[in-house]
This record gives structure tokens, C-alpha cells and sequence, in this order.
């Protein structure tokens, strides 16, 4: 059963909404926070990359940090920037970019359930971001940046919160990236027990985006819970998500660079690679074959498909579905015999970069000297996804790029309210 909660929202004032929205803290770099929050003072950026206003030498995770965000999110809300709701209420997450649509109901999810393996993960986490994240709620008082979470849409939610989406949203604007964001609000207290009522009817919710932020809920409900002074508050037994059906989300390929070809040149290691795959240069990257990748290396890009007699070592079962991830196979074809990388979480050989950011800035980064080979990889799908969940596998680090990103900032949701 999928426990959801109303809650006080805290929100921005609706014409200052569109100002007050900021990607998540941890897809732009402080320098994009800098550019992207210059002559906006109502940025959300400046709660959750508060260092963005500090010194530069600065150290990101020091408490100097957390208290000036803790500051700014209170300024915010003593000038009315920020305005909470009076009453519990959900809210109805829409947003658009390019074909792709997805509507999300604005809840608070169960830290219960979370534990319980009810709300299912498939990554782990980093200590160092997971304690940035129990920071940040507890200098906070607040949970601002939501979990995206998904649940296998049943036959009862065909139409999903059409009554909703059709009458007139509260906001709607289109943001810097050309992705439209919408939203409305659920404040009516039978539609608030007619959802909740619905969600009994789901077995178990997905965590698409947002490990570090549902695990970070847990701990703070786990150390106030073991705390004789700080009784932990209903408020703190839910965490801020953002729920959508599995059909209607998006992934795109997270992608790799290697800074060195483990001593090969790249001749021999292009010679290597043919043992496990055909590669063919190719004018269209960004368009691998399922459990390929496409390859820029010295200048060429080339489209590698696995070769049909190590095809079979590729194929993953219901025990292990993790196997047959294209990030999977290039990691054990690829990365760990050849290129000698066997912890993409800590060795700075290897970096990522999202889909959403195209193949120039790969061939950049190669061209520039500093990195040797990039790979462009086939997507996961939200069905291998659901699959490595509910087999309570863990993907290989970075393996889902979730597109588009849900906006901080538009709904808050407040420990103590």
C-alpha cells in the first residue's frame, strides 16, 4: 500500500513563481548557479547553492553554508516571496519539453514505507551528499527539493488527474531550457481522501530521482525519533516528492569520459575494442544500438554493437537483470578489463555527463586534451529499471539521467508548520 500525505505547501507568490524556480542543486555547477541567479534576487538557488553569495575559497559543506541558505529560505518567507498554505493540500505537478509530457501529484511520501523497501531504490548512495542533504533539512527546517518518484500506472488511473489538468492551473510558465511548467492545486478535502484512498490500491512506488534526498529524509526521522528532546513531528514522517505514472517519464543515456586509454594508444585500444564489438564511424552519434554505445575517440565517432558470438554473456536474468544494462555491459566489456576503471564512485579517471547536454560537449571535452574517450550509451528503460527494483539489484553508479528535472523551489514542505 502507497502511504500518501497532504501537506501545508510552502509556495512561492504566484507572480514571482517563475523567478523563484531553479534546477536542482545538483545538475548545474556552482559557476551555472552563479550565471544562472545574476540580477535575480528571488533565485532558489540561493537556499539550495547558497555558497553561490559566499566566498569563493569557501568550503561547500562547511556550516557556514547551511546557515546562509537557512537565512535566505527565511527572508524568502518574511517578505512574502514564499507564502504557506493555510490548510493541508496536494498539489498537481505538469510539465512539457519537446514531445514529452508528464503530470505528477505533489505529496509527501512515507519515510515508513521508505525504509520498509515499500518505496523501492536502485542506486546507492554517496556519504558525502547523503550528510550535505541531512545538513540542509535540518539548518533548513525543510525538505525543498522533491523526490521523483514513480508507480506502475493500473488500468484505475487511465486518466490520470484529468479533472484537475482541465480547469485553470494557478501558474504556468516556460523556463530558460524550454521546458513548460505548470501547476495546480488540490485543496478540496474529498479529492484529498479520493487520492489518498487510490494510492491504497498501489503496491510499492519506484525512486527515479532523489536517493540522497529520501535517504537524507530517514536519517533526520531516525535521529529525532531516537531523541528523548526532539520528538519527531508528523511532518517529519512524510519527504516531498513529485509522483508520476512509469509511462509517461523519460530517460536519456548518462554518459561516460575516460581521461586515459590505460596505457594503449588509441589505435590499439580501437583494435581491442573490435574483439567485443563492430565498430563503424558514424556522422549521427547519440543514436547506439541496444547494449552498444557510440564511441568518440581521436577525433572519430563510431556506433559499437556487440558482436553476435558475445552476445549470450550479455543477457541478464530475472535474478539479475542488472547484466543487461547497456552500462553494465560497457562497464564489464569495457571499462574494468580494458581501461582498468573498477569503482566509477571514486576513481577520477572516469566522469559523467548527462543526455540532456548533447554530444558537443563530449567532443570537446576529448578534443581539449583532457580526456582521452567518451561514450555516448543506449538508454535504460523505466521497465529495466522496475525490473533491477523490485530485484532489489543496484544499477552500476550514474546509470539514469531523468529528463526533465523537476524545478526547486515550487512547493516547500516545512518540519515544523
Amino acid at each position: 500500500m502507497a502511504i500518501i500525505a497532504p501537506f501545508r505547501a510552502v509556495r512561492p507568490k504566484l507572480d514571482l513563481a517563475s523567478q523563484v524556480a531553479a534546477p536542482p542543486y545538483d545538475v548545474v555547477s556552482l559557476e551555472e548557479a552563479r550565471n544562472l541567479s545574476k540580477g535575480n534576487p528571488y533565485s532558489f538557488l540561493r537556499v539550495s547553492r547558497a555558497e553561490l553569495e559566499l566566498d569563493p575559497d569557501l568550503e561547500p559543506y562547511s556550516d557556514t553554508v547551511y546557515a546562509h541558505g537557512a537565512k535566505n529560505l527565511r527572508n524568502l518567507i518574511n517578505t512574502e516571496t514564499l507564502i504557506q498554505e493555510g490548510q493541508p493540500m496536494f498539489g498537481v505537478y505538469r510539465q512539457r519539453w519537446g514531445t514529452c509530457e508528464q503530470t505528477g501529484l505533489v505529496a509527501l511520501a512515507s519515510v515508513h514505507e521508505y525504509d520498509q523497501g515499500i518505496i523501492k531504490k536502485h542506486e546507492l548512495t554517496r556519504p558525502v551528499k547523503e550528510s550535505d542533504r541531512v545538513k540542509i533539512i535540518e539548518t533548513h527546517e525543510s525538505q525543498s527539493g522533491p523526490v521523483l518518484l514513480f508507480f506502475r500506472r493500473p488500468k484505475t488511473f487511465k486518466n490520470w488527474l484529468e479533472s484537475v489538468t482541465n480547469t485553470s492551473p494557478d501558474l504556468q510558465f516556460v523556463a530558460d531550457d524550454q521546458v513548460e511548467h505548470t501547476v495546480w492545486s488540490i485543496r478540496d478535502n474529498s479529492e484529498i481522501h479520493n487520492l489518498i484512498e487510490k494510492f491504497n490500491d498501489i503496491e510499492i512506488m519506484y525512486i527515479a530521482d532523489g536517493h540522497h534526498r529520501s535517504a537524507a529524509a530517514s536519517r533526520v526521522y531516525e535521529t529525532r525519533n531516537a531523541s528523548n528532546m526532539l520528538e519527531p513531528s508528523a511532518n517529519e514522517k512524510g519527504f516531498l516528492s513529485v509522483i508520476f505514472p512509469h509511462d509517461e517519464l523519460q530517460i536519456l543515456p548518462y554518459n561516460r569520459v575516460v581521461r586515459d586509454l590505460n596505457g594503449m594508444t588509441p589505435s590499439k585500444f580501437h583494435e581491442t575494442l573490435g574483439n567485443y564489438y563492430e565498430l563503424c564511424p558514424t556522422s549521427r552519434p547519440g543514436n547506439p544500438k541496444p547494449k552498444g554505445f557510440d564511441m568518440y575517440l581521436n577525433g572519430q565517432w563510431h556506433q559499437a554493437t556487440p558482436l553476435s558470438e558475445d552476445a549470450s554473456s550479455m543477457r541478464g536474468t530475472s535474478e539479475n537483470p542488472v547484466a543487461s544494462l547497456a552500462v553494465s555491459v560497457l562497464t564489464e566489456k569495457v571499462l574494468e578489463p580494458l581501461l582498468g576503471i573498477t569503482d566509477q564512485r571514486s576513481d577520477p579517471r572516469i566522469d559523467f555527463v548527462g543526455g540532456v547536454r548533447g554530444t558537443k560537449p563530449l567532443e570537446k571535452m576529448v578534443d581539449e586534451g583532457a580526456w582521452s574517450v567518451a561514450f555516448w550509451l543506449y538508454p535504460t528503460t523505466i521497465e529495466e529499471l522496475m525490473a533491477v527494483s523490485d530485484a532489489e539489484c543496484i544499477m552500476p553508479p550514474k546509470s539514469t539521467w531523468f529528463e526533465p528535472k523537476l524545478r526547486d523551489g515550487l512547493f516547500i514542505h516545512m518540519l515544523k508548520s
